[in-house]
């Protein structure tokens, strides 16, 4: 008897405690007169107080009396006649959730919206309450229900329901193409970018304008520095969000309209208009003299960002102009900076996936609220104050209609790390495939060694339904690919120290072909022995023959000018034939007369 009384004790124990289930639903308005389109509201509801139906089709579509006035926590609150088939709405406060809904379900009502002004939680209660209540009940938000009242005004009726999350979303199919496009793209220009400046270096061609920017070699120290500096940055975005998001927001457009500036240049410079030049000044940039036409694309790319800046909470568009300067900037970063080793890239690639996963998993038991620190970043605080979202990320809205999209997540989120950490690596791929001359193998493999584990990101997304970390997945495949690559073709050791890159590439062998000269006839009157000795002191004379007959003085002082071109040219010989002397005599006499006209 006494081993049951604290098995008695514990059971009621469990009995008496809150259990809470938070699922995302929907609330159909629509307005009570004919032909009037509805809408979905967001509502967070908890299916221990009562089940949803996941159809629209199977849910009651009943009236929502405005009860905002009132918090129902008493029989006074309680309009005259009750709730007779209505869903009432009242403001959330002063009583717990079971009190409201059990006067609710006591005076006829079929549902119950607690409108809240604060953040949205799941009604609680305990398993006793569970049993005696059968109507749902799901807060509202106040901005949710104002909207309601502006659009349908007061007599307005609706449905409660919650479907079924759609195991993927299209969106993601747009983020694929776009996240691979820009790992290939940036990784091929970036390995032919780098080669074709190796080569540029034996070319003795200072006087051509250099369009190219200067690349930034990656070293273990700079790797390590980064990585503190992200550590310190997230950290110091959790706490401190609200002041600097916007911090965040200017530098991503200072980057941006640079990126969009960079990838846009090249083809500008393929015009043949605008070429001419501002003209001398001192200003702090123009007076390198710009073309016209460099400088209406700067004017352009800073444009676009700012127009984005002013406009970046227009959930309809502005994410077009967000994506499209997002992989702007990484193709420029990838562009710009170059892993000279993949042991480089290894090492980058290692401590960023730590840092990623540290993040996600990990701090979920370290926080308070047990919310993940990178996605409680990269999506924006709930509690933030100003709304912001940070735009170091690629975003697609969601395609489904889903309570999800509609409640927490209305965009799906892949970050500019997880593009341009494995473009890093696609890149030097590039390149050592052209060092090599492997036909691209290293390149074609880790691209589809990225697209492979942003599929096996996806998957898991859809599985787990919450965020993960994409260099999770990202990193053991493009690192395993390249390694096998490089294993299989036995240049693992050059792949890994990048030994195939030569600091300065050697010039091709200069190959001197033979001259044959063509043997003239021999003078009868010259020994062959002395013609032979003149051929051999000076060759060039022999050549010079075959264009006609010159004198031995005339070809000495070609000979002495090729020599030397700062000394004086031989004198006429005396030998030269006097109608050339009476030419030389009359030409003088010509210049002398011009000079005395003068």
């Amino acid at each position: 008897m006494a081993a049951r009384r604290p098995r008695l004790r514990v059971w009621l124990l469990l009995q008496l405690l809150p259990q809470v289930y938070c699922e995302y639903g929907m609330v159909h308005v629509l307005s009570e007169m004919p032909g009037s389109k509805g809408k979905d509201y967001c509502i967070l509801f908890n299916s221990q107080w009562a089940h949803l139906p996941q159809d629209l089709g199977k849910a009651s579509l009943l009236e929502l009396q405005n009860q905002t006035a009132s918090v129902l926590c008493s029989s006074s609150d309680v309009p005259h006649g009750g709730f007779n088939n209505q869903i009432p709405m009242v403001m959330r406060g002063n009583c717990t959730f079971y009190e409201k809904v059990r006067l609710a379900q006591i005076n006829g009502a079929r549902g119950l919206l607690i409108v809240s002004k604060e953040r949205l939680v799941p009604p609680g209660g305990n398993r006793s309450q569970y049993e005696e209540i059968d109507i749902p009940v799901a807060l509202l938000s106040y901005n949710d229900m104002l909207d309601i009242r502006k659009n349908f005004g007061t007599h307005v009726r609706g449905a409660l329901y919650a479907p079924n999350e759609p195991v993927l979303d299209y969106n993601m199919v747009i983020i694929f193409v776009m996240a691979v496009g820009t790992v290939a793209i940036g990784g091929y220009w970036a390995g032919s970018r780098d080669v074709k400046k190796r080569y540029m270096k034996h070319k003795r061609d200072d006087g051509t304008e250099k369009h190219d920017d200067e690349t930034v070699d990656v070293t273990p120290i700079m790797i390590c520095v980064f990585v503190v500096m992200c550590c310190s940055m997230l950290i110091l975005l959790y706490f401190f969000y609200d002041h600097l998001v916007y911090v965040i927001i200017g530098i991503f457009c200072l980057a941006a309209s640079i990126g969009l500036y960079s990838c846009l240049s090249p083809f500008v410079r393929r015009f043949p208009l605008g070429k001419c030049r501002i003209p001398n000044n001192n200003l702090p940039y123009f007076h390198k003299r710009p073309q016209v036409r460099m400088l209406l694309l700067a004017v352009f790319c800073i444009s676009v960002s700012v127009v984005w800046g002013v406009f970046r909470n227009e959930d309809q568009w502005a994410w077009v102009l967000q994506d499209a300067l997002g992989i702007a900037f990484c193709l420029y970063m990838l562009k710009t900076i170059r892993l000279p080793t993949f042991k480089a890239c290894t090492l980058l690639l290692l401590v960023l996936f730590v840092y990623d996963v540290f993040f996600v998993f990990i701090t979920p038991f370290l926080t308070r609220s047990g919310e993940s620190i990178m996605v409680e970043v990269a999506a924006g605080p709930t509690d933030s104050s100003t709304h912001e979202k940070l735009p170091m990320v690629l975003k697609v809205p969601r395609l489904n209609s889903s309570p999800l999209a509609l409640c927490d997540r209305p965009f799906s989120l892949l970050g500019f790390g997880d593009i341009l950490v494995p473009g890093l690596l696609v890149a030097y791929c590039h390149r050592f495939d052209i060092q090599v001359q492997s036909s691209r193998v290293y390149f074609v493999a880790c691209t589809i060694a990225y697209g492979l584990g942003l599929l096996m990101t996806f998957v898991a997304l859809a599985m787990m339904q919450m965020g993960q970390p994409a260099l999770l997945y990202l990193v053991p495949c493009t690192l395993f690919i390249s390694f096998a690559v490089a294993f299989w073709r036995k240049e693992l050791a050059m792949f890994w120290t990048g030994s195939g890159f030569a600091k300065d590439l050697p010039q091709p062998p200069l190959v001197i072909a033979p001259v044959n000269c063509p043997e003239l006839p021999k003078d009868s009157s010259v020994p062959a022995s002395q013609q032979d000795t003149e051929q051999m002191i000076n060759p060039t004379l022999h050549v010079k023959e075959l264009h006609g007959p010159t004198s031995a003085a005339e070809e000495l002082a070609d000979t002495d000018t090729k020599r030397d071109q700062s000394q004086i040219p031989m004198a006429q010989s005396e030998e030269e034939p006097a109608g050339q002397n009476k030419d030389n005599g009359d030409s003088k006499g010509i210049n002398t007369e011009q000079n005395q006209l003068e």
